[in-house]
């Protein structure tokens, strides 16, 4: 029986989009994109918000339980990473950050034409299979 994975999109602001995310939601530049997310019951993460999440939390809870935070760390402390960061979501649905391949796509569909009018930069989507995920370079990794 094949494994099922788990999904995530993840989309690429347009610098618009970008500055306005965490500013004013509620812009009307941003309403096609807050229609998608609302008819998907989804919300708009940015990376960078979702990294320093992370930080965050390993920092309070004892960085030992977590094993990305020294690459996570690095990551938000170089310039160029932030600001690509600050222009990237992971979109949660239900709260979940990752879902049903057929919520995935759903939302795909409805994102996808976002790009051609430039709301987005792009949408991808991830499967939870960890062949398929970046792993971190060996000098962050535990062990």
């Amino acid at each position: 029986m094949a494994e099922e994975w788990l999904y995530q999109i993840r989309v690429g602001l347009s610098d618009q989009a970008a500055s306005l995310l965490n500013v004013d939601p509620q812009n009307t530049a941003l309403q096609s994109l807050t229609d998608v997310l609302q008819k998907h019951r989804a919300a708009a993460i940015t990376v960078f918000d979702a990294f320093a999440g992370y930080v965050s939390e390993a920092e309070q809870q004892g960085v030992e339980k977590y094993p990305l935070y020294a690459w996570t760390k690095a990551a938000l402390e170089d310039p160029a990473k932030r600001e690509k960061f600050a222009k990237l979501c992971t979109l949660h649905v239900n709260g979940d950050e990752v879902y049903e391949k057929s919520v995935a796509d759903a939302l795909e569909a409805d994102l996808l034409p976002l790009v051609e009018h430039g709301a987005l930069t792009r949408v991808t989507k991830h499967d939870s299979n960890p062949a398929n995920n970046p792993q971190p370079p060996a000098r962050f990794r535990q062990g």
